[in-house]
């Protein structure tokens, strides 16, 4: 099998060579590099699979790389875990908004970080699910061309977006736990901290606009789409 690639981006040397240590010996091609501004050429010749970011870094931050990444044709669609020291809600919620996949704070575990970058793996090696077309109210979810509209207008969804709404709309009335969407949705074991799921949902909330009261939280459980629309 092809060696997946994987570029790590960290002032730290330490880090990056923590990092790089623990993906060579699960068999990755790890690039790690130390100077942010490097970071954006690296990407466009290495073409990695997955980049891994700090945050905090002199002359670009890990947000701003990210944003550019997002905005590369070849690069749009690679996986980014942010790896930082910057660990508060609203940290996250930055780090998604940016364009990112996933997010593990510092101090981390080597350990963790390996087994999140091979379920992303996973879930990009998987079947391509149903191409199939849902609708609920005016939300319209193509399976086929990867496109959701809302009142016939396209919504920028992230791919994990995409995944989260087509799980929750093929399973309409269901509840979904926080634990089985990180298992169908991310390919976590269910341990692995559930906050994720919580900033997404909101992020797919506000993406939908006037049809998000569809997406249903039930309180100390999970979501669900709900089978008809709920007050706003």
């Amino acid at each position: 099998m092809e060696r997946k690639k994987i570029l790590v981006v960290d002032d730290e040397p330490d880090v990056t060579d923590l990092v790089a240590y623990h993906l060579k010996a699960k068999g990755f091609h790890v690039e790690a590099l130390n100077d942010a501004t490097a970071s954006i050429a690296k990407a466009r010749h290495f073409l990695p699979d997955i980049v891994i970011l700090d945050i905090m870094m002199p002359h670009l931050s890990g947000l701003q790389i990210c944003r550019i990444l997002r905005a590369e044709p070849k690069l749009s669609r690679v996986p980014i875990i942010f790896l930082t020291a910057k660990a508060e809600p609203h940290d996250r919620i930055e780090g998604f908004e940016s364009g990112a996949d996933d997010y593990l704070p510092k101090p981390f575990s080597p350990k963790e970080l390996v087994l999140r970058v091979e379920a992303i793996l996973r879930r990009l090696a998987a079947p391509p699910p149903s191409t199939g077309r849902l609708q609920i109210g005016s939300i319209v979810l193509d399976g086929e061309t990867h496109r959701v509209t809302v009142g016939g207008q396209l919504i920028d969804l992230t791919a994990t977006e995409f995944k989260l709404l087509r799980v929750l709309m093929e399973r309409q009335g269901r509840v979904q736990t926080r634990e089985h969407l990180l298992v169908n949705v991310w390919n976590y074991s269910a341990e692995i901290e559930t906050r994720t799921i919580d900033t997404h949902v909101r992020r797919l909330r506000e993406k939908l606009g006037h049809e998000a009261n569809w997406v249903e939280t039930i309180r100390g459980v999970g979501y669900r789409i709900a089978d008809k629309k709920l007050p706003a």
